[in-house]
């Protein structure tokens, strides 16, 4: 008899075992320096992210200003303003990923909590450390360039004129659900088992997920799906328009990334059949 030798390239299903589930609550965290580093991670991550992308909108509003008789054709347009956030999402997720998992985003925390990946406690201050930094990056934009920033609306998210308030809410929802789906995707320790002959660089697909729906709804809501990238720009530019429109980032990203996690944990890697047949088989007959 001889000993079955699996095909080159095959993947057998002893060879990956899920990690546990992160802990609900677990104080330990608070006595490690880890954590407190990847706050620090995720506040400066956030902060640039705001800084950069920000000061993008408003060079580019600045470059094409009807009232300057400035070029229409000219600035770096919409598509330039995507590759913007796209681009910094790519660069700073590759550079945090292994300090805090790179989220940069209370709707990927929000996402991943409920996914288990991480505890309400990591949950909650990531989400603190995010908006502060969004709002520390706003404000510097504000303090390099004040006229311009007041000029041309502070990068601020809001409703665009002709659209209602579900459809900007639809548009967050799907556009963040992209998003986190993609998050899930490619840091899925699964497919990297299973799918180890294809390298994937993660923060590349997530980059160009954000690349693509700013694509599609910045001329909707200007782009949220990220809750602390409009709570900082609206803390910052602080207008009556810019608040009634808040609930909309906060809102529909919550939605979109419990759908994406729902939708990843118990669909596509049917988690919810897993427990099921665990339950079924350490119940005594």
């Amino acid at each position: 008899m001889t000993k079955d030798v699996p095909e080159q390239g095959s993947f057998s299903a002893k060879d990956y075992h899920d990690p546990p589930p992160a802990p609900l609550i677990d104080p330990g965290e608070l006595a490690k320096w880890s954590f407190y580093r990847a706050l620090i991670a995720e506040f400066i991550a956030t902060l640039l992210f705001l800084y950069i992308t920000v000061l993008t909108v408003i060079g580019y509003k600045s470059t094409t200003d009807p009232a300057l008789n400035a070029d229409q054709c000219g600035g770096v347009g919409i598509l330039g303003i995507a590759w913007a956030f796209g681009g910094m999402i790519f660069v700073l997720v590759y550079c945090t990923a292994g300090i805090s998992g790179g989220h940069i985003n209370p709707a990927v925390t929000f996402g991943l909590f409920l996914a288990r990946k991480v505890s309400l406690i990591r949950a909650i201050m990531y989400m603190v450390a995010q908006c502060l930094g969004a709002i520390c990056g706003v404000g510097l934009v504000k303090a390099f360039n004040k006229s311009l920033y007041n000029r041309y609306g502070g990068g601020a998210n809001s409703l665009a004129d002709g659209y209602n308030k579900g459809t900007g809410l639809g548009a967050e929802i799907i556009g963040t659900f992209v998003l986190v789906y993609t998050v899930f995707s490619a840091t899925d320790p699964k497919r990297s088992a299973r799918d180890s002959h294809v390298p994937v660089l993660a923060p590349l697909p997530i980059g160009f997920a954000v690349f693509m729906v700013h694509l599609a709804t910045i001329p909707v809501t200007g782009t949220g799906i990220n809750p602390a990238r409009s709570f900082g720009a609206a803390v910052i530019y602080n207008k009556e328009k810019i608040w009634d429109d808040q609930w909309i980032f906060w809102v529909g990203p919550f939605i979109g990334a419990a759908i994406a996690a729902f939708y990843h944990q118990f669909i596509l890697r049917a988690g919810a059949i897993k427990a099921l047949g665990s339950f079924r088989s350490s119940t005594p007959n």
